[in-house]
């Protein structure tokens, strides 16, 4: 896989997609009862930016925005790690969220057999509405360059509009020499999956990076994983691997596959790896077997976010996915979708540290 190289660019990566406020209550408590909620700022896509900006990397993120004092929550947070948002589809906030609204979730951070849940109120978004022609790819790839464009399904699920936009900015990055990396993100309250294979199967030839779980895989490209069981905690990766080896034998522009590998023993312990296919093999992550969570909300951004910084810093591919499986881990020891996680904390852990203490 040849990256652009720094120099010739602005910008290490840039990620489309959404960002929404999440609210929740206190460490695990529930919003039925809650008297107060925690205000956190995150997005699938917008997470992987963030992480790389914390980890030293040019990263920039296109989504929508209003003039409120809610985007204005997440412009700040953006800025406030150095993250660009010039590209940013700003809209007037209407004073009533008929149109334009900045997406909200409400997520409860399970603990024990009590799994954590989010609901949305994300409809009529500024993201939502984004529309074709709206952004200027070819400023943005072609004269001021980027090496890595990271997008994904939940932004394609939003609209009709999205869906447009999303394969607009593909192959424009695309033609442009950028690699393209695209997390399946399969989300049943907002597409069904007929509609989701659809929609994604003409993308993929423009992605050099397929990132997903099982689920993923099966809901939003079709394909069956054999034999596994994830609600039992039974992580096999033949059987992952045998799914991975048909996908990149359908779709050969496909040059990386990153697989997140979660076994669910309760919502505060998990079995946590990955796998990855890069240069025609296979490389199995670090392993965290009864990995304690904090919040797992993020975690498989977490994996995105550290392989990409692998590949942008000329690792490996053993490292890249060790990179992945370690931020994610990590990533899921506090609360808050988007990474509190430092260069030295990742690469310590990463290479095999300790959780000792420091001092």
């Amino acid at each position: 896989m040849k990256i652009r190289e720094a120099k010739e660019c602005r910008y290490d990566l840039v990620s489309l997609g959404e960002c929404m406020i999440r609210l929740s209550p206190p460490q695990h408590g529930r919003i039925e009862f809650a008297p107060m909620l925690e205000v956190w700022v995150g997005g699938g896509e917008y997470n992987v930016s963030y992480a790389l900006s914390r980890l030293g990397l040019r990263t920039g993120w296109i989504g929508g925005l209003n003039s409120s004092p809610m985007g204005a929550i997440i412009r700040n947070h953006a800025r406030a790690v150095g993250m660009d948002v010039s590209y940013v589809v700003e809209r007037k906030y209407d004073g009533v969220g008929k149109k334009d609204r900045v997406g909200l979730n409400f997520t409860e951070v399970g603990v024990g057999k009590r799994g954590s849940v989010t609901l949305y109120d994300r409809g009529y978004t500024a993201t939502s509405g984004i529309k074709p022609g709206e952004i200027n790819w070819k400023k943005l790839f072609q004269e001021e360059g980027v090496r890595w464009l990271h997008t994904g399904g939940i932004f394609t699920a939003l609209s009709e509009s999205t869906r447009l936009v999303v394969a607009e900015a593909v192959k424009a990055a695309h033609e442009a020499g950028t690699i393209v990396s695209y997390d399946l993100n399969f989300r049943s309250k907002l597409w069904k999956s007929e509609e989701a294979i659809a929609t994604t199967k003409p993308l993929v030839a423009y992605i050099d990076c397929l990132i997903g779980n099982e689920e993923d895989f099966q809901k939003v490209l079709g394909y069956q994983v054999q034999g596994v069981d994830v609600e039992k905690g039974q992580l096999d990766t033949t059987a992952f691997k045998n799914m991975v080896n048909r996908v990149v034998s359908d779709f050969k522009n496909v040059k990386i596959v990153g697989t997140t590998l979660r076994g669910v023993k309760s919502a505060t312990v998990n079995d946590w790896s990955a796998i990855m296919w890069a240069d025609g093999r296979f490389y199995d992550g670090l392993s965290f077997p009864g990995l304690e969570i904090e919040d797992r909300v993020g975690g498989g951004d977490g994996f995105a976010s550290g392989f990409t910084y692998g590949f942008l810093t000329g690792k490996s591919p053993q490292e890249c996915v060790d990179l992945g499986v370690a931020h994610g881990a990590m990533l899921m020891s506090t609360m808050g979708d988007t990474s509190q996680i430092t260069l030295d904390e990742l690469l310590h852990v990463a290479g095999g540290g300790s959780a000792r203490i420091k001092r």
